[in-house]
């Protein structure tokens, strides 16, 4: 077996996912296999990066099968954040 694939269940779905500070309003934009756990760690503080803009609130998500299609979504929505494909995405006017 593949060692990125050890201890992984056949079948696990990735997700991009993108997070709103309420603290500052600003945006955070990532990817994981495990979305709530993910979630709890960024509002524990266990991110450094949003460390200090917590709570965070989940405002958008998508599901992909694999982790390189949803590694490559994710760097197509950084590309966007703070334009209007990004305002569109989230439907912020």
């Amino acid at each position: 077996m593949h060692p990125a694939k050890a201890g992984r269940p056949c079948g696990i779905m990735w997700y991009i996912y993108v997070l709103k500070s309420q603290k500052d309003g600003r945006h955070y934009i990532g990817f994981t296999s495990d979305l709530e756990k993910r979630l709890l760690r960024h509002n524990s503080g266990g991110n450094i990066s949003t460390k200090h803009r917590r709570p965070l609130e989940l405002i958008y998500s998508e599901q992909y099968e694999d982790r390189i299609t949803a590694l490559r979504r994710e760097k197509e929505i950084k590309s966007w954040k703070g334009g209007e494909m990004f305002k569109k995405l989230l439907q912020i006017s």
